[in-house]
């Protein structure tokens, strides 16, 4: 392989790790297997490599006007100290890219970009900035380990002496000592569970690795790959860029219409196709699908109703969770009703598939 590397890279071979290119990345696809790992994050505590995620700041005293432009959800609303879902559109609605900000002050604002997207967005960002912006990519001046699951608090816990709980929901907080490394430390999470985001310097990435290892090691921590993360934040129906979301899907179409304020007073890009989509509801829908007949329904496999096509699969896997073949799938709306009977294409094969609620799994 010969992709890019995050720091962690050298302690994947420790813990059995299999890599694969993700997006030009060498990046494990599973540790122990991926329906253990998806296991152990739902009852336990996992711990991954995200060091790919791109970083990007935005200073100056035009920070936040610019990005009420840029980006569709109200960034005047987050305190300092708090974190925001939002994302960035085209003027068609089309995404550029989902992210979450990290509001440090007004004039002080990191955005968290993802992985395959980090030139096109920063390349974005710098076209439409102003005098009184700079928009600077600094994305190698951070490694981030994700910490998720139940237990996840437990045992980051011994290793700071801030009290985590503080630390609530879409909250974040910097300059934190942790294991003896200074962290800016997040709780967001991407697999429906509990966690943590550290961030770190890219050379302190290593120690905290193998800390937060033997640390959680009583508690059955364990190494998760991208394949655990992808049925994890598929159950929980978050959305993952070109998948549920592209420049050919819009945040509504692919139901993250809440972090769309089309009410806001900033005349952002894209608003004048959102906010009728939002009014007059969009074309096109995204749905959770079962499976009636045996066959999973695979990322880009058709969906018909009829005969004729409607639509498409995003994400689909059998779920470790629910133990069903399940799937999200952009569909024409007017095949949304929960109960709907449509067919999947499997291959030759022509398979039913009923409309279901999503998300396929929240925690209790």
């Amino acid at each position: 392989m010969s992709g890019k590397k995050t720091p962690l890279f050298p302690v994947y071979k420790e813990s059995n790790g299999k890599t694969i290119d993700f997006g030009g990345w060498d990046l494990p696809v599973q540790f122990s297997g991926i329906k253990d790992e998806h296991e152990v994050v739902r009852t336990k505590a996992g711990l991954f490599d995200v060091s790919h995620m791109g970083e990007i700041e935005v200073k100056g005293s035009g920070a936040l006007a610019f990005l009420q432009k840029v980006l569709t959800n109200d960034v005047s609303k987050p305190k300092p100290g708090a974190c925001q879902y939002t994302a960035m559109c085209y003027e068609d609605g089309g995404t550029v890219d989902d992210l979450v900000l990290y509001k440090r002050s007004n004039e002080d604002i990191l955005l968290v970009v993802n992985a395959s997207n980090i030139e096109k967005d920063y390349q974005w960002l710098q076209e439409h900035a102003g005098n009184d912006v700079e928009v600077t990519n600094v994305s190698n001046m951070y490694a981030q380990i994700a910490v998720q699951g139940p237990l996840a608090e437990t045992i980051s816990q011994r290793l700071t002496k801030i009290d985590l709980s503080e630390i609530t929901f879409f909250k974040f907080r910097e300059e934190v000592s942790f294991a003896n490394k200074s962290i800016l430390i997040s709780r967001t999470g991407y697999t429906g569970e509990d966690g943590f985001e550290i961030y770190c310097k890219p050379e302190d990435a290593v120690d905290l690795w193998r800390v937060l290892l033997k640390e959680g090691e009583e508690e059955g921590i364990q190494p998760c790959g991208l394949g655990a993360r992808d049925t994890l934040r598929f159950e929980a129906k978050l959305a993952l860029y070109g998948q549920e979301l592209s420049k050919d899907i819009s945040p509504i179409e692919a139901g993250i219409g809440f972090a769309v304020k089309t009410d806001k007073e900033a005349d952002f890009i894209g608003k004048k196709v959102l906010k009728q989509q939002k009014e007059d509801g969009a074309p096109r829908k995204l749905v959770g699908l079962e499976m009636i007949d045996k066959g999973i329904p695979r990322p880009g496999y058709d969906v018909y109703k009829d005969g004729e096509k409607i639509g498409f699969v995003t994400t689909g896997t059998q779920s470790p969770t629910l133990q069903k073949n399940v799937g999200l799938a952009l569909v024409d709306s007017k095949y949304k009703e929960l109960g709907t009977v449509l067919e999947v294409q499997v291959r030759k094969r022509s398979l039913k598939a009923e409309v279901v609620k999503t998300p396929f799994y929240k925690r209790g």
